[in-house]
């Protein structure tokens, strides 16, 4: 049994070496000094205030995309001991003590440290020469505006790597497909590429680019198999089932995970809380829960209530009334009712409250049982404080003479009746007979009389004059076909009415009620929400001083400032290398022309090139000129605020290229020996040229050495670039 043991146990390995030393090269260009300079550069003081919300487990919502890419900036922090306790409020203000800024730099920073051999790699499964791989690893390796990125809490480095990794997973899928399909390393390899770009979707939404240009790639291969005879049909069936659950099943469930765990995670109430509906705001702890917490769950006839406006932008705002009545007549000489005001406020107050009555009642008190209103019924509404009723009659809003002017009634014994009718329409409803909810139940008011509906129009557009104290318009707005959701309410802050004499109603309406009924929402109901306002929410773009368009990338137009030392003349800045740009751009146009001019050739039966050669640089141009075309056309058609990091993931790409059309030149288009030599050389003094470009801006891209103000100004190559010289 022990016969084994008389011979060794031999463990053999191939090491690539050139992987290993890019591997090395990578980190230590990106590792090196990571913790210099010890303050907050550039975006790292957007970043860092969702560290620090992480940290202390409260909500936020970031516009940008979603949070995979916050919570791995996150984990440096949690994996450094940082407790969240920084305020970041300026770019360049020191780090404190409590900071771990390593920690904080490390994951982006490795990030881009392995960008290095996935070029590398990825060359190599496109059936690139070995040295054509290595040229394009050490493009990367030595291109500084990827340096400048990777080595700060920033989230560009990552979502490249994600890139280049989803890219590589796909190339190496594809290359075992022909005699290794449906074997470990062939599944592996699909779904590592469904995994790699479900990742960088979640770090950024621009990684929906690369990821299109994927699935449109294997949906291309897919489509050859299919007149592929040796295959039968059953074995197609199943490769397109594996496609659709590595690349579209699986990365539908893990972008899903990204935000349960997101939602785990930050379950404190925050800041951001108002930009979300009450039924999630309610899910938080602290913040609005606090205040509804124990709330009655079903609106009966004499509950008291607050209604928020469900649209909630540009500010959320409760229905709200108060004793001033609109003026006889306004500034542009139109009349008005001179009825009581209404309008939406944007701020809890106790003139917020309103009593649901039954109209064929008196009493403004729950009865025992309660007597819920369903959808379809017909309710008052008391404006607790005054006891006037909610009305609506033929008289032109003050902002929005097309709409009703909206008021509590007054009776000015003139021919003027009251129209206080109102039925209630419960928008989310499963059927015609649900029970209208606390915070659940989202619904619009339509006016019996006229089929207004109630609307709180300030919310979309300007708020009242002076004597409306600038709160918002609230109007009846004809009934029309669908809605908006200005015209929609939930019902926020409720309780049981008990006092039918109004002094002690009003001391009612400042205590709340306890009542132990659950509110929560599912995890879908969050995700749907959140997800939603992640994709309709905009900050206002403004124009910033390092700003700049799409074109003016293409030549490097641009730069910006990330950090400047208060004292000395050291900075940093993102500049790319001007020669790598220069022959990536060179690349991209020498690859399009030439692929026009082999495409009419062939159309005329020439063939220039051999056809393992053409497929070559068809396949390895749809990756590399293809990446870079997804990557960079759709900003184009963006209306927001870009900056030269925008770039990035497309210069990548273009980059990759360059070797590609560097080796199909030297192999097809240098024909003699002495013409490849030549070539050769050319190559040599080109990539020196590179690496002088790269050694003369370390300054900037490390942020060290300082540099004197007569170095400073040598480094302006264009005058468009902004580098800081101190007077």
């Amino acid at each position: 049994m022990l016969g084994f043991l008389k011979e060794p146990v031999v463990v053999t390995a191939k090491i690539n070496v050139n992987l290993v030393a890019l591997t090395v090269m990578g980190l230590i260009s990106r590792l090196w000094g990571l913790c210099y300079p010890r303050a907050v550069v550039f975006d790292e003081v957007y970043y860092g205030q969702f560290v620090s919300l992480y940290m202390k487990r409260i909500f936020f919502v970031d516009d940008s995309g979603p949070p995979f890419g916050h919570m791995l900036l996150a984990l440096g922090g949690y994996l450094g001991g940082f407790d969240g306790n920084f305020l970041w409020n300026r770019i360049g203000a020191e780090y404190s003590t409590n900071v771990p800024v390593w920690s904080l730099r490390l994951l982006p920073a490795l990030a881009g440290a392995l960008c290095v051999p996935l070029a590398y790699q990825i060359l190599v499964e496109l059936h690139c020469s070995h040295c054509a791989a290595l040229g394009a690893a050490l493009l990367i390796l030595l291109e500084n505006s990827l340096i400048t990125q990777s080595r700060f809490m920033l989230l560009e480095s990552i979502l490249i790597f994600f890139i280049l990794l989803a890219v590589l997973s796909y190339l190496k899928f594809y290359n075992l497909q022909k005699h290794s399909a449906f074997s470990g390393s062939w599944w592996f390899w699909l779904l590592l590429t469904g995994v790699a770009c479900t990742c960088a979707v979640g770090v950024k939404y621009m990684g929906l680019f690369t990821y299109m240009l994927l699935l449109a790639t294997a949906g291309l291969h897919f489509w050859h198999m299919i007149g592929d005879q040796n295959l039968s049909n059953v074995s197609l069936l199943c490769h397109f089932l594996a496609r659709g659950l590595a690349l579209i099943i699986i990365p539908l469930g893990l972008y899903l995970s990204f935000f349960y765990v997101h939602l785990a995670l930050l379950y404190r109430s925050g800041p951001h809380d108002q930009i979300m509906t009450s039924a999630f705001q309610a899910s938080l702890e602290g913040g609005l829960a606090r205040i509804t917490q124990g709330q009655p769950l079903e609106v009966a006839y004499g509950s008291q209530i607050t209604l928020r406006n469900v649209l909630g932008k540009p500010m959320q705002c409760w229905l709200h009334s108060h004793t001033n009545t609109y003026p006889i007549r306004y500034e542009n000489g139109r009349g008005s009712s001179h009825q009581q005001q209404v309008t939406c406020y944007p701020f809890k107050d106790v003139n917020n409250w309103w009593i649901v009555k039954d109209p064929g009642m008196q009493q403004l008190v729950v009865s025992n049982p309660p007597r819920p209103v369903r959808h379809g019924h017909i309710v008052q509404l008391v404006h607790g404080i005054t006891t006037r009723y909610l009305n609506t009659h033929d008289v032109a809003a003050p902002l929005s003479p097309h709409s009703q002017e909206v008021s509590c009634y007054i009776d000015y014994n003139i021919s003027m009746p009251a129209q206080n009718l109102w039925r209630v329409e419960i928008v989310n409803r499963e059927s015609d007979t649900d029970v209208w909810k606390t915070i659940l139940s989202e619904v619009r008011f339509v006016h019996v009389n006229t089929s207004a509906v109630l609307k709180a129009s300030g919310v979309i557009g300007a708020s009242l004059p002076e004597w409306g104290y600038r709160q918002l318009e609230v109007v009846g707005e004809k009934l029309s076909k669908g809605y908006h959701q200005s015209m929609v309410w939930n019902v926020e802050e409720h309780r049981y009415g008990k006092s039918q004499e109004q002094k002690e109603r009003e001391v009612e309406l400042h205590s709340p009620t306890q009542m132990d009924i659950s509110k929560n929402l599912s995890f879908m109901a969050k995700f749907t929400e959140l997800q939603w306002k992640i994709l309709t929410l905009k900050n206002e773009d403004t124009e910033h001083k390092y700003s700049s368009s799409a074109l003016d990338w293409i030549t490097m137009d641009t730069n910006i400032a990330y950090w400047l030392h208060p004292t000395s003349g050291a900075q940093i800045h993102l500049l790319g290398n001007v020669a790598t740009w220069a022959s990536a751009n060179a690349a991209a146009v020498v690859y399009l022309c030439l692929s026009l001019w082999y495409l009419l050739r062939r159309r005329r039966k020439i063939y220039d090139i051999p056809e393992d050669a053409w497929q070559l640089w068809m396949s390895a141009g749809g990756i590399c000129a293809g990446g870079w075309a997804v990557n960079y056309l759709p900003f184009f058609l963006m209306e927001k605020t870009l900056f030269l990091y925008h770039y990035l993931p497309a210069v990548t790409f273009q980059i990759l290229l360059i070797p590609v059309v560097l080796q199909h030149l030297r192999d097809h288009l240098c024909r003699s020996v002495l013409l490849k030599s030549m070539f050769s050389a050319l190559l040599v003094a080109w990539f020196s040229s590179v690496y002088f470009v790269y050694c003369t801006f370390s300054p900037v891209t490390y942020g060290q050495p300082a540099l004197p103000p007569v170095e400073l100004k040598a480094l302006r190559w264009k005058d468009t670039w902004n580098i800081l010289i101190r007077k």
